[in-house]
C-alpha cells in the first residue's frame, strides 16, 4: 500500500518521511504562543545572516494556516493499492499528453539531456507526475505553509530548517515573495523541490541569473536532471525491467534477502545480485527469455502481482521520492513515452 498524496508532497519531505528522519517537539507538548515563537524565529533568521528586509517582508505578518495542519494530519489515512496508483498515473491520456509535450519541448530537452545525461522521456515523466506537465505546481504561499509546519509539534525541526532555506532563496533574489508558492508542505515550483533541495540542485539553465523553477521550462527540466544525476543516474543505462519469477521462490528469497538499511522503499528491495545470478535463480524477462548478459547488478522489487529487476537509475528515482509506486510510475511512463 502507498499513501495517495495526489500530487507529490516534495522531494525532501517524502525522503525524510520515508526514512523516518523527521523529528520535532514532544507529542502533546504545548508550544509557546505563536507570536512569541515567531519573534524568536525572526531573531534567529537575522542571526543566520538573512537580511532584515527579507525577514520583515516574509515574516512580518505571517500567520498559522489551519488548512495546512489539516492536510498534514490527513496524509496517513489516504491509501491505495500500488496497482490502482499505477493505473491512475500511467493511463492512456497521460501517455498521450506526455508524448505531445515531449515533441513540443524536444529542442530544449535535447540540450538538457546533452548536459546532464538524463533522457528526455524521464524528465517529462517526472515533470508530469510532479506538476501535471507544468499546469499545477501548487498555490499555497510557501513561507506561511512552512511557518505553520515549523510551529506545529510533529516535525518542527525539519520544517524550521526548510523555512530558513526558503528565506535564503528570497534573499538571493531567485524568486519574489508573492510568486513563491507550492504545495501545502512547502514543495515549490514545477519540480516540487523543497527549499533545501532547491539550494542544492536547482539550475539556472536559461542564463537569466535566476533559478526559476516556477516559470522557466529550461530551469525546471535542468533542475530535475541535475537532481537525478547527483543522485547516481547513469547515462545510457535503463532503469530496470519487468520480469517473471520462478514458480517456487524459496531459493530466490534465500539467495536475495531484503535490504536491512535505507528508506522504507529501499528496505522493500532485495540486495543487489548480478544479472547472471538472477538468471541462474530462474528469473526471466517478461517474455520468458533469459536475462541479457550484462555487467549490471540488480535488485528485485515486487509490486502487487508484478515483479521488476531494477538497476541504479531506479534508485535515483527513489531518491526523488522514496516510494515504489512513484518510482515505478515515472519509470513505466518514461518507457511508454
Amino acid at each position: 500500500m502507498v499513501r495517495s498524496v495526489g500530487r507529490a508532497v516534495g522531494v525532501a519531505v517524502m525522503a525524510a518521511l520515508a526514512c523516518g528522519l523527521v523529528s520535532g517537539q514532544e507529542p502533546g507538548r504545548e508550544p509557546a504562543p505563536f507570536e512569541d515563537w515567531l519573534k524568536e524565529l525572526r531573531q534567529e533568521a537575522l542571526a543566520k545572516g538573512i537580511s532584515p528586509g527579507t525577514v520583515e517582508a516574509a515574516l512580518g505578518e505571517v500567520a498559522v494556516l489551519p488548512v495546512v495542519i489539516e492536510r498534514d494530519r490527513a496524509q496517513a489515512e489516504q491509501v491505495m493499492s500500488i496497482d490502482t496508483y499505477l493505473k491512475r498515473r500511467v493511463d492512456a491520456r497521460t501517455v498521450r499528453t506526455a508524448r505531445r509535450v515531449l515533441r513540443q519541448h524536444r529542442p530544449l530537452l535535447r540540450k538538457v539531456t546533452a548536459k546532464f545525461g538524463v533522457p528526455s522521456s524521464t524528465l517529462i515523466a517526472v515533470w508530469g507526475l510532479e506538476s501535471t506537465f507544468g499546469r499545477f505546481s501548487g498555490v499555497r504561499p510557501t513561507i506561511p505553509a512552512l511557518a505553520t509546519l515549523a510551529y506545529d509539534n510533529r516535525r518542527s525541526a525539519m520544517f524550521r530548517s526548510e523555512l530558513f532555506d526558503a528565506l535564503r532563496i528570497l534573499d538571493r533574489g531567485d524568486i519574489e515573495l508573492a510568486r513563491m508558492k507550492g504545495s501545502w508542505a512547502g514543495a515549490m515550483g514545477q519540480p516540487q523541490f523543497m527549499p533545501s533541495s532547491y539550494l542544492k540542485y536547482a539550475v539556472d539553465f536559461d542564463g537569466d541569473g535566476r533559478r526559476d523553477i516556477w516559470a522557466s521550462r529550461g530551469d525546471t527540466f535542468a533542475s530535475i536532471a541535475n537532481y537525478l544525476r547527483e543522485h547516481g543516474w547513469t547515462t545510457g543505462q535503463r532503469w530496470g525491467r519487468a520480469v517473471r519469477l520462478p514458480a517456487k521462490t524459496a531459493t530466490l528469497e534465500e539467495a536475495a534477502p531484503l535490504r536491512a538499511e535505507g528508506c522504507v522503499a529501499e528496505r522493500q528491495m532485495t540486495v543487489r545480485l548480478p544479472l547472471s545470478r538472477w538468471s541462474a535463480l530462474g528469473v526471466r524477462t517478461e517474455a520468458g527469455q533469459r536475462l541479457p548478459r550484462a555487467a549490471f547488478e540488480a535488485s528485485l522489487v515486487r509490486a502487487g502481482p508484478r515483479a521488476y529487476l531494477v538497476y541504479g537509475n531506479y534508485e535515483a528515482l527513489l531518491a526523488y521520492n522514496c516510494a515504489h509506486p512513484y518510482a515505478l510510475s515515472v519509470a513505466l511512463l518514461s518507457d511508454r513515452i
